[in-house]
């Protein structure tokens, strides 16, 4: 569904924005008047709307599906003004010890939040807390005693996680000092200047205590994060050159991320294939970008009606991110997981991922009008139908969001995704694929000397090694996701064995075995917690290949990926890594996924151990509760009936669970006997995330595999990913209709005959031929031949490294009816030539239609 203004900034180029930005500052610095007293009206209507986000207003808290949500703010308002009646000494909250605890601290200042908030509620009078003095005052004396003794020296601070100082702690404060307002001015006049001021020294990362666009600290989220306080700073202050500048250097997290042209070395923030990236390579639109979408839509919200910014351009740019960045990796209502980082070891991912989201949409139609608000209205009822878990709106930051979500409830909107229900997505600037049909949702990661391998931090996602070595995700509807996915998958489910990768048979130990610390210390050697060296080999460390992308042809796609070490074994090797620095090698493989209606066909060649390892290639796991009655049901390759576990020469398999509903299918095209498995494990949440509690998780973890000995050779293979299948479909692919054309490390191919389609992947120089294809080097091609007689043909660089791409349809001449830019067709000895231009195209799909005269 296309909204009408959506593009109105997206492609903007970040320079625009910028010029924009020194209009707001030389704007900002014209109407400053050095001897006027109080503030302008635009400030006043910055801090009327920032009470309402947070506290409501009275019409909006009067109506009774607000009403838990008031009540569940009271309640926590009393709970921690308990805690302050309880403390020992150096707290100011019962069990909340200062000194050391970055943390601690920052929840000691969320609590002074939650209570001014109480306090602030419009239309909540008679519970007590509403404009009460006292307790607005006792705020005041505790934000007094954060700042006397363990805030305002600077010297003592700035221990632990930078972000609690930067950006954390900073959204408490300035969130409080609003909701204060005037008794904080007539109680403590001068405190609102003295946290600013420290807020401002503990910007290190910034420049001369205000954001620095050159800081790879000040990009993306984190961006938007501090210029939000920063805002409502300037509003407490009175200081209109401070807003501007802090509007002005949020409006450049708005523009398209060019990767051949960035505006301070950024590659955070949204591409233009929907990708989004956060810490220059980590593909994050499931965490840090669901925190962008939130404080965006929260600053056009802010910004509404005080004349700082047109909100209807912004409002545009932000729709365009909800259809092509967000809608895709929503699955009935769950956050796939290729895009949390290391959020996917977090217990309250998922669903909750994307009740944030929906909240953002909720907000934002309230900006649009006619079609746009019809489609984002449609959105939000479509993810309520289809999610699982239902959508609790309780969860929702503002009583605003609640009123206004209910009203969409009861429009008469039809529910109505974003999308089509067939369709395919390939985030090749964040090496993420998504294939989605009724019924499934196929999703994807891989990785590259572009994009992280994975995404480890903080104790966070303790065994990530393989998880962008070509894991996937088979999310099948109807089901409760959590059942499948989620926490209890990547507790259950070996990290050796997600489904889809290609991992040595060893075993490797997380960063707090390796170090006894969360990180690798080695400060002389440039390894603290925070710096690049740390982002580049332990963090998030990249890949070290060039192949990985793929090409889309309407609803269908290819994508590729050569598996490579990753960024720390590589500098290991070359010497360029301390000698106390572990780092481990990969396997090897070369891997093609074709995505189609029924099925999704994997090969892989070239599969290795190295050093003299042994190596599993994991066709699929999956998890069910200990008492499912899951059954393993197939076929040998003689026809004969087989069922259980065990390793064997399948011709197919089907994989079911009753009790959920599902089932998935296997078709072995070619390669090793697989081996079946399904066994009961009990393991702790602990084991991948040092702060989830000590949860047992039980789980049948189904395991489909294929193992290779540490003396063998290099193996190939071949099979199908069908889901929701019947033995009867599975059966009937001994006849057809896929066939597999080349399966080496050169080039991999198959042929749907039903579909008409040929995809083929060449990684290496030189000619490669699949049936009617002739590829020149490394490329991802589809073809696809209609009844008419017209044939439609997708070309793609996986390297993104390429200034050309040659291909020939060999055959009868065919003349184009339609072609992309860039493309150019011409008649050759034998066939038609395509020369596609992928000169700074980004791995992007260019497409054309032919057919014979």
């Amino acid at each position: 569904m296309e909204f009408s203004r959506r593009s109105v900034l997206s492609m903007i180029p970040a320079i625009s924005l910028l010029a924009v930005a020194q209009t707001l500052q030389a704007r900002a610095a014209v109407r400053r008047d050095p001897g006027a007293s109080g503030r302008v009206a635009d400030q006043d209507g910055l801090l009327r709307n920032t009470v309402a986000i947070f506290a409501g207003t009275a019409e909006t808290n009067a109506r009774p599906e607000v009403a838990s949500k008031l009540a569940a703010m009271q309640a926590t308002a009393r709970a921690r003004l308990a805690a302050m009646d309880g403390t020992g000494p150096g707290e100011l909250f019962a069990g909340v010890p200062l000194g050391t605890s970055d943390t601690n601290l920052s929840l000691s200042f969320q609590y002074l939040y939650e209570i001014a908030l109480a306090t602030a509620l419009p239309g909540t009078g008679a519970s007590g807390l509403r404009d009460n003095s006292a307790v607005r005052r006792r705020v005041v004396d505790g934000l007094v005693q954060l700042h006397d003794a363990y805030y305002g020296d600077q010297s003592k601070g700035y221990y632990g996680n930078w972000f609690h100082w930067e950006i954390g702690i900073s959204a408490y404060v300035s969130k409080t000092l609003v909701l204060l307002g005037d008794e904080l001015a007539a109680y403590r006049p001068g405190l609102a200047a003295s946290y600013v001021a420290s807020m401002d020294a503990y910007l290190r990362n910034g420049k001369n205590g205000d954001v620095d666009l050159d800081s790879r600290f000040h990009t993306g989220a984190n961006l938007a994060d501090i210029t939000s306080n920063r805002i409502l700073q300037g509003a407490v202050l009175g200081d209109e050159v401070r807003i501007g500048k802090a509007i002005a250097d949020q409006l450049t997290v708005f523009a398209t991320i060019d990767p051949y042209d960035l505006q301070h070395g950024v590659t955070d923030g949204f591409h233009a294939d929907g990708s989004f990236v956060q810490h220059a390579s980590v593909a994050y639109t499931g965490s840090y970008g669901k925190g962008l979408l939130t404080r965006i839509v929260q600053t056009i919200k802010i910004l509404d009606g005080t004349g700082y910014v047109p909100g209807e351009s912004l409002v545009g740019v932000v729709q365009g991110w909800v259809a092509d960045a967000f809608a895709p990796l929503i699955f009935e209502g769950w956050m796939m997981e290729i895009v949390k980082g290391r959020a996917v070891a977090r217990t309250g991912t998922g669903y909750a991922d994307v009740a944030a989201v929906v909240e953002a949409v909720v907000d934002l139609a309230a900006y649009t009008t006619g079609s746009d608000t019809e489609a984002l209205r449609g959105y939000v009822k479509y993810v309520r139908q289809t999610s699982k878990a239902g959508l609790d709106a309780a969860s929702f930051v503002s009583p605003v969001s609640i009123a206004r979500y209910t009203d969409i409830l009861n429009s008469p909107s039809p529910e109505r995704d974003l999308g089509p229900a067939a369709s395919h997505t390939a985030f090749n600037a964040m090496d993420r694929t998504v294939h989605r049909r009724p019924g499934y949702a196929f999703a994807l990661a891989r990785s590259s000397a572009r994009i992280s391998k994975y995404e480890y931090m903080s104790g966070e996602n303790l065994m990530p090694w393989f998880q962008g070595d070509g894991a996937h995700y088979l999310y099948l509807s109807g089901q409760d996701q959590r059942q499948s996915f989620g926490i209890d998958y990547f507790t259950a489910v070996s990290p050796y064995r997600l489904a889809g990768v290609t991992a040595p048979v060893e075993t490797r130990r997380t960063v707090p075995e390796l170090y006894g610390t969360l990180w690798y210390d080695n400060p002389e050697r440039g390894f603290t917690a925070s710096s690049e060296s740390q982002n580049t080999y332990v963090y998030f460390p990249r890949g070290s290949n060039t192949f990985s992308g793929g090409a889309r042809l309407g609803p269908y796609g290819v994508a590729g990926l050569v598996q490579s070490d990753d960024a720390a074994y590589t500098a290991r090797q070359a010497g360029e890594l301390p000698d106390g620095f572990v780092a481990y090698r990969g396997a090897r493989a070369t891997k093609s996924w074709f995505m189609l209606d029924e099925e999704i066909v994997v090969l892989a060649a070239g599969v290795a151990g190295l050093s003299e390892r042994a190596v599993t290639t994991t066709v699929d796991s999956r998890i069910a509760a200990p008492s499912a009655p899951v059954t393993l049901t197939g076929s040998l390759r003689d026809g004969t009936h087989w069922h259980g576990t065990g390793t064997a020469p399948l011709a197919w398999l089907r994989y079911a669970d009753a009790e959920q509903k599902t089932a998935v299918g296997y078709v072995f095209l070619s390669g090793p006997r697989p081996a079946v498995a399904l066994d009961t494990v009990t393991r702790s949440r602990r084991l991948v995330r040092l702060a989830n509690p000590d949860t047992p998780v039980a789980k049948q973890v189904f395991t489909l595999s294929y193992e290779q000995a540490a003396d063998g050779r290099p193996a190939s293979m071949a099979h199908a990913l069908v889901p929701n299948a019947s033995d009867r479909q599975l059966a009937a692919y001994a006849h057809g209709p896929l066939s597999v054309l080349a399966n080496t490390v050169r080039l991999q191919a198959v042929t749907h005959t039903h579909l008409g389609l040929v995809a083929a992947n060449s990684f290496t120089p030189g000619r490669h031929r699949a049936e009617r294809l002739s590829i020149d080097g490394p490329a991802s091609v589809m073809l696809r031949r209609a009844p008419d007689g017209t044939c439609s043909i997708a070309v793609s660089d996986p390297t993104t490294r390429r200034s050309t791409v040659s291909v020939t349809i060999l055959g009868p001449a065919l003349w184009p009816l339609s072609a992309d830019a860039g493309v150019r067709i011409r008649r050759v000895l034998g066939g038609t030539r395509l020369d596609v231009t992928t000169h700074h195209a980004h791995g992007r799909s260019f497409t054309a239609t032919l057919r014979r005269r």
